[in-house]
C-alpha cells in the first residue's frame, strides 16, 4: 500500500514539473521571428512578419525584449533605423505629471515618472 501512495505522489510530482515550462515553443519562435525581422531594417519584410503573426503592437512592443534588450533599443543598436522609427510611438515612455500649485519654487510639487 505503501509503494503505491509512493508512486501516486512520485508520478503527480513528476507530472506538475513538465506544466512548468518557461514559455511555449511556438511564441518564443515568434518572438524570434519579430526580432529578427525589426533587426533586418526592412520595412516590408516586417510589417510583413507583424501581420501574418497577428501581433498586437501597442501590447507586445513595450513589453518585447530581445538579447536583454527592449525592441527600441534593440533595433537602434542594430542600426535599423526605419523599423526603430515604426515602433517608436509604442515603446515605453515617460510620464511626468506637474502640480499647478508651486510652493514659491520653480520646482513642481510632484513629479512622478512611470
Amino acid at each position: 500500500m505503501k509503494t503505491i501512495i509512493v508512486l501516486t505522489a512520485l508520478s503527480l510530482s513528476l507530472w506538475s514539473m513538465n506544466s512548468q515550462a518557461a514559455m511555449d515553443p511556438n511564441v518564443e519562435n515568434t518572438l524570434i521571428a519579430v526580432c529578427k525581422a525589426g533587426a533586418s531594417n526592412k520595412v516590408f519584410q516586417f510589417n510583413d512578419t507583424m501581420k501574418s503573426y497577428r501581433i498586437n503592437k501597442a501590447r507586445i512592443f513595450p513589453r518585447l525584449v530581445c538579447n536583454g534588450e527592449s525592441f527600441h533599443q534593440f533595433t537602434l543598436s542594430r542600426n535599423a533605423d526605419k523599423t526603430a522609427r515604426l515602433i517608436a510611438p509604442y515603446a515605453e515612455a515617460h510620464v511626468s505629471i506637474r502640480d499647478l500649485a508651486y510652493l514659491g519654487e520653480t520646482q513642481p510639487l510632484y513629479d512622478v515618472r512611470y
